[in-house]
């Protein structure tokens, strides 16, 4: 492998992931090359079963492929520990899921403070960030509300702020509007967007939406566990994504 230019923080070649299932093997991977530069917006496109949730699970370090390298920021990670993973996720990714993953029990700003809070991160501190990351979303209003309380738009706004509030390099977002409206799915959407031009967080979104075709730089189309084809937004007739 080339050795990565400095903008590239993700590098992934000829990536495979296999599961046994009985006596046979599926090979929910095979042969994957993306790079993604630092600040791109990018969404992963492709049918149910085509291998997105397998890929963005790598790329988050929480699975291993079976063969290929995955380098992050330069670093293989394959020669990481668990510790050393663990502490990666923690600190230089940001995860958004489809359906929100907020503890019940605890209001916005104790959910948006978990992550901080595995990190050691001191309680004062870790309040003033969790505050700040939730009004960056436009929730200063309901730190005090829990799940129950605040509809599907606002619990994915929490989320965004927990995923955010470890100030990570990069945020993955797993079907980040498949739990919402249409409406509401576009403020996501275009939440996601703002805060990519304005923080440059490079933003990793795999998703069914056409919508986030409007606001992604590229869009890598995965099927049948390979890379189809990428685009770029420039390339693309945007009206699809009115559809």
């Amino acid at each position: 492998m080339n050795a990565p230019a400095a903008d590239e923080v993700i590098l992934i070649r000829q990536l495979e992931r296999s599961f046994p299932m009985g006596d046979t093997v599926i090979r929910a991977l095979r042969g994957v090359d993306i790079t993604i530069r630092r600040g791109e917006y990018v969404a992963i496109m492709g049918p149910s079963g085509s291998g997105k949730s397998t890929l963005m699970n790598i790329l988050g370090c929480l699975d291993t492929p079976t063969e290929g390298q995955y380098l992050f920021d330069n670093v293989d990670v394959s020669t990481l520990s668990d510790d050393e993973l663990s502490a990666m996720r923690n600190r230089e990714i940001g995860f958004i899921f489809q359906n929100f993953n907020l503890l019940p029990k605890m209001n916005s700003l104790q959910n948006v403070e978990l992550p901080l809070m595995y990190a050691g991160i001191p309680k004062a501190m870790r309040r003033e960030r969790a505050i700040e990351a939730l009004e960056r979303v436009g929730l200063a209003d309901r730190m005090d509300h829990k799940p129950t309380e605040l509809s599907g738009g606002q619990r994915q706004r929490v989320a965004v702020a927990r995923a955010l509030v470890t100030k990570p390099g990069i945020l993955l977002a797993d079907e980040p509007t498949g739990a919402l409206d249409q409406a509401t799915g576009k403020e996501i959407i275009d939440l996601l967007k703002e805060l990519n031009v304005e923080s440059g967080v490079t933003i990793i979104s795999a998703t069914h939406d056409l919508k986030m075709i409007d606001v992604s730089d590229r869009i890598v189309h995965i099927r049948d566990g390979g890379v189809e084809r990428i685009e770029r937004r420039e390339d693309i007739d945007l009206t699809i994504g009115e559809m």
